[in-house]
């Protein structure tokens, strides 16, 4: 009997392909019928040998064996009981079949999954056909049919496939051996295991380098002059003051004279329509609304494909064929059961071929995510939410532009120079469906051009007032009394990375790199693909390297270990990944060849276990700042090029711990001492050296901080399911032990901005890196309460106290109100209706 054998990626795709195949017989891992036998994988069900599978000696880990690269790869079989009997049942059919259809995913893991099961059945050169799928819808089903290819045709996607696993498994297994042999023994615990890789180590570096910025950050204290106008408020046009002096004779000039129109000018606006979701997208666009983990949306859509409810997830394309065109307006009016006000807003008769949504050399695996016209009752709450953020946001495609009118109005108070900008809305357009009021929503706009949502060091603290503004008509040439005031404000670092903008730096992270040529590779890929971003994120808050903070991800003293050590530059940058997908783009056009790709990787492992360049012989060092050359004064290192206004110095001493000079070669050279130190009231720690000249202090690896890192950390559901009920999820987030009071003995906890120790002096407890620039103090009196060191503890841990008396008010009054920590320290809130804040 003439047998025909089609092997999809997952058991539901297999369900719905059996279906249209009319294969409905069930058996052992199979649906026969109709003369096909349809089977499937279970995602990867083999996966490339470790070291020790080729040489048992290779069980023991040394540097002597370093680079291990295998002459030829071989494979084993992975997962469960249950995967090794459906492989079992695949390896069979594979070898047996007259005619074989591979149908796993379209894409290069797909094509890898597929080769690995022709591999383990023995017969790699063995001919068979592609389908290439992007739904599964009946009519996509019947397309690809329609389209089926040989196999051959993608010999080169193949080829790139196979050669990004293996090189992922020569630089991070020989990688991962070098960096535990060399630093995984600190102090006298059990060795810690380090691992590296070419994505998830820049990831990690990009998480380092934030955090580095917040800690290293120096607020200061500014002023802004401001006068309101007809309600209208103006700004200063000039450069904020940076000394109050300044400010108030500038305040005074304002207050001597008029406020002058010099100059009105109004022009109208268009904001365009966000594109479709790719997963990236729909992964931080879910985590901005609602707090989803990228993981969690991950499985979600996943899910809702595997239903028919949307197009394949793992896409990393915003845009349709011009061949969807009428399939789309098909999804469309099926869509009027799911929200028939909003597809109201469209004409389905002349639905326009918009090239922001229809673009063939925009799509190449897979298209943009969007719905694909089915509709099912029941779904999960999250399930819906994901469901709703992909069809409004197909509608969104097809409206008109956001308008708005804006105006700039230029006066002047006598010599100094005022600006007001107002914004009007003339036609909301696609922006009515946003989730969120139309400021929002206009702001949303323009953050999408933005790589990050973080603020720049420097930015100010007060809020965007003219951005909201309506403005009256002005008229050129009036003029009349003002309310002149001033703002004292301060400058605040950056904010840490919120997954959803972590999200964002991944996919965006050819801008961090310099190579034109590089940077264009990373502009298609970035750092990893839609499909593993998430994945990345998980393994590195599993390993303890980064924990959740509310929303944030923070480095953990692990992790800025860890990137420390790491002496390879380009293993922590995103050139490394730039370097290899330029490659393998060329190996799947056919312009460049696998084996010659392969040695430049082995080149690199050869490089990689080579370990650190030896130190200088001769001076200290260069100037992590300026590069220039660093030298020995009385109570410091500091920078040669001090007079030129570069103020870097590596104190001698440094918490109880002398800074010699050697140790401060180390520093300069490498950026980590790996012997612990001595420090007063901390114990044995490690110093690192920032790329700002930092000195900050770890905590000494180990196995156990490894294991459970500190912050109980929640799966993605888990945390999906916190963000659902956010005050139960703050509540928790925020639960810690109960700090008991402090002994005299007891040491203070560490300062929140830069995890320096804090000190207690006469009227405060401040940060015992001020000399660095941190300026973070909680004075010991605030409102008129004591602050003790138990309600320090308090508000360090949990970012506030609880509401109680025994504060004053301005006035003089006794009220109630609690502590908040801010960036500087602490301010007074009172209770609501009781009296203003007040605080020192």
């Amino acid at each position: 009997m003439h047998r025909k054998v089609l092997v999809a990626e997952k058991p539901s795709v297999a369900r719905d392909l059996a279906r249209f195949l009319g294969a409905t017989q069930r058996g052992e891992g199979t649906i026969a019928g109709q003369g096909w036998t349809v089977t499937w994988a279970i995602g990867h069900l083999a996966e490339l040998k470790p070291p020790d599978e080729y040489d048992p000696t290779l069980k023991r880990w040394s540097l002597e064996s370093l680079p291990f690269v295998p002459e030829r790869f071989e494979l084993r079989p992975t997962g469960d009981d249950g995967a090794r009997r459906q492989l079992a049942t695949v390896l069979r059919l594979v070898a047996d079949a007259d005619e074989l259809v591979c149908a796993t995913d379209a894409g290069r893991e797909g094509e890898l999954i597929f080769r690995y099961l022709l591999d383990l059945a023995g017969c790699p050169a063995r001919p068979f056909q592609r389908l290439w799928l992007s739904s599964l819808t009946e009519d996509a089903i019947r397309a690809a049919f329609a389209r089926l290819a040989p196999g051959s045709a993608y010999e080169n996607l193949h080829a790139a496939a196979r050669s990004r696993a293996e090189a992922d498994w020569i630089v991070g297994i020989n990688g991962t051996r070098a960096q535990t042999v060399r630093h995984g023994q600190v102090g006298s615990g059990p060795r810690v295991l380090w691992s590296v890789g070419r994505v998830q180590t820049p990831v990690l570096a990009l998480i380092a380098r934030r955090d580095d910025e917040i800690r290293t950050f120096r607020a200061e204290t500014f002023f802004e002059l401001r006068t309101l106008y007809r309600d209208a408020r103006f700004a200063f046009a000039g450069e904020r003051f940076a000394a109050r002096e300044p400010a108030e004779a500038a305040l005074a000039t304002a207050r001597a004279h008029p406020l002058r129109i010099d100059r009105v000018e109004c022009k109208r606006e268009t904001h365009a329509p966000p594109l479709l979701h790719d997963l990236t997208a729909l992964q931080r666009d879910l985590n901005v609304r609602f707090g989803f983990p990228a993981a969690h949306t991950l499985k979600l859509a996943q899910d809702l494909y595997e239903k028919k409810l949307l197009t394949y997830p793992r896409t990393d394309s915003r845009h349709l064929p011009r061949a969807m065109h009428a399939p789309i307006v098909a999804t469309l009016e099926s869509l009027r059961a799911w929200r028939g006000e909003r597809i109201a807003l469209l004409d389905l008769t002349a639905l326009p071929l918009r090239p922001r949504v229809f673009d063939d050399g925009k799509v190449s695996d897979h298209h943009a995510i969007v719905p694909t016209g089915k509709l099912q009752d029941g779904l999960g709450e999250d399930e819906q939410r994901v469901f709703d953020a992909v069809a409004t946001r197909l509608v969104q495609v097809f409206l008109p532009h956001r308008e708005e009118d804006v105006t700039v109005v230029l006066a002047s108070a006598g010599p100094l120079p005022f600006r007001a900008r107002g914004v009007r809305l003339v036609e909301a357009g696609w922006s009515q469906l946003e989730p969120r009021e139309p400021q929002k929503a206009r702001g949303k706009a323009r953050a999408k051009a933005k790589t990050a949502d973080a603020a720049p060091p420097g930015e100010a603290n007060g809020p965007d007032d003219d951005e909201v503004q309506e403005l009256p008509d002005f008229v050129v040439g009036e003029s009349g009394p003002h309310e002149p005031s001033l703002h004292e404000g301060t400058t605040k670092p950056p904010r840490p990375y919120p997954e959803n903008t972590l999200l964002g730096a991944m996919e965006t992270a050819g801008r961090l790199v310099d190579d034109d040529a590089l940077r264009e590779a990373l502009k298609a890929r970035g750092l990893g693909t839609p499909a593993t971003r998430a994945s990345i994120l998980e393994t590195l808050l599993s390993r303890g390297y980064v924990q959740r903070e509310k929303k944030n991800l923070r480095i953990t003293d692990l992790g800025r270990y860890l990137v420390a050590t790491v002496a390879d530059p380009l293993l922590k940058s995103p050139e490394l990944t730039g370097e290899w997908e330029q490659k393998l783009k060329e190996i799947e056009a056919g312009r460049a060849t696998r084996p010659a790709f392969m040695t430049e990787i082995v080149a690199y492992a050869r490089q990689l276990v080579a370990g650190p360049a030896p130190l200088p012989r001769d001076g200290l060092g260069t100037c992590p700042r300026c590069q220039a050359t660093v030298i020995e004064g009385k109570a410091g290192y500091g920078c040669s090029r001090g007079q030129d206004g570069c103020h870097f110095v590596l104190w001698k001493e440094y918490r109880g711990a002398t800074i010699t000079p050697q140790l401060a070669r180390v520093l300069l050279a490498r950026r980590v001492h790996t012997v612990p130190l001595p420090l007063t009231g901390l114990g044995p720690r490690i110093l690192c050296l920032t790329d700002e000249g930092l000195v900050i202090d770890l905590a000494v690896p180990s196995r156990e901080a490894q294991s459970s890192p500190g912050r109980p950390k929640a799966t993605p559901a888990a945390a999906a399911d916190a963000a659902r009920t956010r005050t139960k999820a703050r509540a928790t987030a925020r639960a810690k032990p109960a700090t008991a009071p402090r002994t005299p003995d007891a040491p203070l906890p560490p300062c929140p901005r830069c995890r320096q120790p804090l000190l207690e002096g006469e009227r405060g407890f401040g940060c015992s890196a001020w000399r660095a620039g941190c300026r973070f103090v909680v004075w010991k009196t605030i409102a008129g309460k004591a602050i003790t060191p138990a309600l320090l503890a308090t508000l360090l841990s949990k970012g506030k106290t609880r509401s109680s008396a025994g504060f004053t008010a301005p006035d003089g009054r006794p009220c109630r109100g609690r502590l908040v920590l801010d960036e500087s320290g602490a301010r007074f809130v009172a209770e609501p209706g009781d009296e203003r804040s007040a605080g020192e």
